[in-house]
Parts: structure tokens; sequence; C-alpha cells
């Protein structure tokens, strides 16, 4: 089963992480992430991990989304 876990952490950070995505999936979820990191914009991290991706968005809204 192909997961994203979003978190949004106490400082107003999103924080997503992914495990392997399958093929038909793949491109789905990148998109879906890319168009997270276009909407909040500020800094993003990706820390790769063994089988999957962690992706870490900060911003400096004065608002969380």
């Amino acid at each position: 089963m192909d997961t994203i876990k979003i978190s949004i952490l106490a400082d107003g950070t999103i924080k997503t992480e992914t495990d392997k995505i399958s093929g038909p999936n793949h491109q789905t979820a990148e998109m879906f992430l890319r168009g997270v990191q276009e909407k909040l914009g500020g800094d993003v991290t990706i820390t790769h991990k063994h089988g999957g991706h962690e992706h870490v968005h900060t911003h400096e809204d004065q608002h969380q989304h």
C-alpha cells in the first residue's frame, strides 16, 4: 500500500514521510508533494531514507496551513 504520512509540528512545520511509492502512483505522489511546496512556499528539506523519502516544509507565514 502506498502511504504519505503528513504531520504538522508544534512550530508550524509540515512534515511528510513516505515509504517506497509504487510505479503507478509515484508521479501522482510527486505532483502532490510539489503542489504542497508551491502553495506553502518556504524552505524544503528532503531526506532520503531506505525505501522512501521525508520532506520537511517550513514557512514564515503567521498562520498555520
